[in-house]
């Protein structure tokens, strides 16, 4: 049997962007490998985040992306504000009455979401 471990994201600058996805999910680095790798880990997350730094991105859309839930009871406005003012750029709110999501991009221009509770 496996499990996963962790989800890893290719970036240009995996310490920049690991420090922003820790200062945003409230975790911390708790592993780098001189900048090409690190790792970080959160508070009620259960596989570690991963950050690789690659010299040519990959083209095109993410085949693969994050999606995380707000708590309940969060102000989803408050919410995407404070996203984009730590410097992620909304894409705009998808879905239907009942099961939304705002699609963001971090400032490296990976792809995700966070999305009503399921």
């Amino acid at each position: 049997m496996i499990e996963l471990g962790m989800i890893t994201i290719d970036t240009a600058d995996a310490r920049e962007l690991a420090s922003w996805w820790a200062d945003r999910l409230g975790g911390e680095i708790v592993a780098d490998m001189e900048g090409w790798f690190c790792i970080v880990a959160a508070p009620g997350m259960s596989v570690n985040l991963g950050f690789q730094k690659v010299e040519d991105a990959t083209p095109g859309k993410n085949r693969l992306h994050l999606d995380f839930n707000h708590k309940p009871g969060a102000d989803r406005e408050q919410a995407v504000a404070e996203w984009v003012a730590a410097g992620a750029t909304h894409l705009g709110l998808r879905g239907e009455a009942g099961f939304q999501w705002d699609t963001f991009t971090d400032p490296a221009g990976n792809e995700f979401c966070i999305g009503d509770p399921h």
